[in-house]
């Protein structure tokens, strides 16, 4: 049994603390160079955008919007939408951008009356806004087949075409040589550009984010370790559930889209063990965890296996940065306590800067970052 720490939690929020930790990326964040900017998004790009800004965007025509979760494919009611994505075959409507389809262009691009369209390259210019409460790109002024840019090109610079790798220099570039608080401020504006998707739409990208290397039928689980069936998800004893490594209480933001549904912090795990952790914040010491392991819990913590500390620790992180209370929902932050109930804040701080260190991103982490990034959210954590 692991003893329990005795340093006595301080109060207040520590921003001060949490600033310094974050300036532990300058020194690989400092070392990346701008690009280009790309002159066409993808359809990942441009959900992760929605900013209201003039862009050209190029995809795949699935179908035809006919709601915020729905397509069809073919019995097209109207000309006046298509669904585009980044490749032919897609079935999520997750990775689906909508593009209203005016007067001007629904001769040409309009399924009802082109139903030959479907599976062809799209590429249109318009603003990136939402359509049907959903990801899109309204009032186009121009529209093509294949992927040349139309004409007039975007009158704003677009996202950053992203590169090889989850630590490219475009991604990044807006935070290259700042510190302390300037620097937590750029990343929050970087990563606060995402795709949010629906509490339901987090079972599949965690599915998807959390599949078991060994086994493509299987994700691992977060606390346990245990590789389990993806479609044994769902409230049985032995089931896998969600489970919101910021506990949902602490800023009462329950599972609505937002940080509810933000996929960097919701990993699959056993129901039981889920309901076991609870909403206690996080430090080390306690009882061992009959079920997960190398977990410790005790009345105000839980303490995870030593394999995913740092995975813990870093998604703790994310969440303070992303969440700053300027969109509408809670301002998250990190303190030294384990007593915080359902205020807005989670410690212990002093523990997660530890486990940050002692447990370094793994490949298994590094692919599910850059999984959410490219097929679900937008947007990084950085794997410092």
């Amino acid at each position: 049994m692991n003893t329990k720490s005795i340093t006595r939690p301080r109060p207040g929020r520590l921003v001060a603390a949490f600033a310094l930790a974050v300036t532990l990326l300058t020194s690989v964040v400092v070392a990346a160079t701008s690009a280009s900017a790309a002159t066409t998004l993808t359809v990942a790009q441009a959900l992760a955008a929605q900013d209201g800004r003039t862009a050209t965007v190029t995809g795949y025509v699935i179908g035809q919007p006919t709601a915020t979760n729905t397509v069809i494919t073919s019995n097209y009611t109207a000309d006046t939408a298509i669904a585009i994505a980044d490749t032919a075959g897609e079935t999520s409507t997750g990775r689906m951008l909508y593009v209203q389809v005016t007067t001007a262009f629904r001769s040409s691009f309009g399924l009802l009356t082109n139903p030959g369209l479907r599976g062809k390259q799209v590429t249109a210019t318009g603003t990136l806004t939402a359509y049907f409460s959903h990801g899109g790109l309204k009032d186009p002024t121009a529209m093509s087949l294949g992927g040349t840019s139309p004409s007039p090109t975007p009158t704003a610079s677009p996202t950053p075409t992203p590169t090889s790798g989850p630590y490219d220099s475009t991604y990044y570039a807006g935070a290259v040589g700042k510190t302390g608080t300037a620097l937590r401020s750029s990343l929050h504006s970087i990563i606060r550009t995402q795709t949010k998707l629906t509490y339901d739409q987090v079972w599949e990208a965690l599915k998807d984010t959390d599949q078991d290397p060994a086994n493509a039928n299987n994700v691992l689980l977060l606390y346990t370790g245990r590789s389990q069936a993806k479609t044994s998800n769902g409230g049985g004893v032995d089931d896998w559930n969600r489970e919101h490594v910021w506990a949902k209480s602490h800023g009462d933001f329950g599972t609505a889209t937002g940080p509810g549904t933000d996929v960097h912090h919701l990993r699959p795990e056993d129901v039981s063990v889920n309901s076991l952790r609870g909403n206690k914040d996080f430090d080390a010491g306690g009882s061992a965890v009959a079920e997960a392991p190398g977990c410790y819990t005790d009345a105000d913590s839980f303490e995870p296996r030593t394999a995913v500390k740092g995975d813990v620790a870093r998604m703790i992180m994310y969440m303070a940065v992303r969440y700053e209370g300027d969109d509408g929902w809670p301002d998250l932050e990190m303190n030294n306590s384990v007593a915080n109930g359902t205020a807005p804040y989670l410690g212990r701080l002093s523990v997660l800067l530890a486990w940050n260190k002692l447990d370094p991103p793994d490949a298994f982490e590094q692919r599910r970052n850059q999984r959410i990034y490219e097929r679900w959210q937008g947007n990084r954590i950085y794997l410092f």
